[in-house]
C-alpha cells in the first residue's frame, strides 16, 4: 500500500511532464535560431527524361541582381555542367523553383531562346527537338539553360543534353 496522499503521484509525474515540455522547446527554439543564422539556399532547377533526372545550383547569378552581358556569355561557355541522356523519343521535363517561376523563365538551347517566358514551374518538350538542326541542333549534344527573368537575367542554370545512341 502508498503512502501518498491521493493524486500525489500524478503531481509529481505532471512536474516531469512539464520539464520535458520545457526542455524540447528550449531545444527547437535553439534550432530555429540556428537556421535564422544560415544563408538563404539558391535556387535549383531539375531536368528529368524517364526516370532519369539531374538538379543543379544556378551556375551562375542566383542573388536577384542583373547579370551583365559579359558573364552571361561567360557562364554559356561553363564545361563544369551536369549531364543527362535523352533518347529523342523520351520528353524532357524541366522544373524549377516558384521562386524563380515567379521571376519568369525561358528555356535557352545553345544560348538562343527556345521557348516564351513563363511562370510556370513545370514544362515539357519532346527530346527529338534538342538534336533536330532546325533548331540548332549540331552533333549529339546539346547546351541546354534555363534563364531566370524576363526583362533582366538575374540566373543562369547550364545542362548538357546528350543524345542516347
Amino acid at each position: 500500500m502508498t503512502t501518498l496522499l491521493r493524486g500525489a503521484a500524478a503531481d509529481g509525474y505532471r512536474v516531469v511532464r512539464r520539464r520535458r515540455a520545457v526542455a524540447v522547446t528550449g531545444v527547437v527554439c535553439a534550432g530555429l535560431l540556428v537556421l535564422s543564422a544560415c544563408d538563404k539556399p539558391t535556387p535549383v532547377s531539375t531536368i528529368t527524361v524517364g526516370s532519369d533526372s539531374v538538379n543543379a545550383e544556378a551556375t551562375c547569378g542566383g542573388e536577384g541582381e542583373a547579370l551583365k552581358a559579359a558573364d552571361l556569355t561567360k557562364c554559356l561557355k561553363d564545361t563544369d555542367i551536369e549531364t543527362v541522356t535523352v533518347d529523342p523519343d523520351e520528353t524532357v521535363r524541366f522544373g524549377v523553383d516558384p521562386d524563380v517561376a515567379d521571376e519568369g523563365w525561358t528555356i535557352l538551347m545553345n544560348g538562343q531562346p527556345l521557348t516564351d517566358s513563363s511562370t510556370k514551374t513545370y514544362r515539357t518538350i519532346p527530346g527529338s527537338v534538342f538534336f533536330n538542326a532546325q533548331y540548332g541542333a549540331q552533333g549529339n549534344s546539346t547546351l541546354v539553360s534555363i534563364k531566370e527573368g524576363e526583362k533582366n537575367t538575374t540566373a543562369l542554370w547550364n545542362f548538357k543534353l546528350k543524345k542516347d545512341a
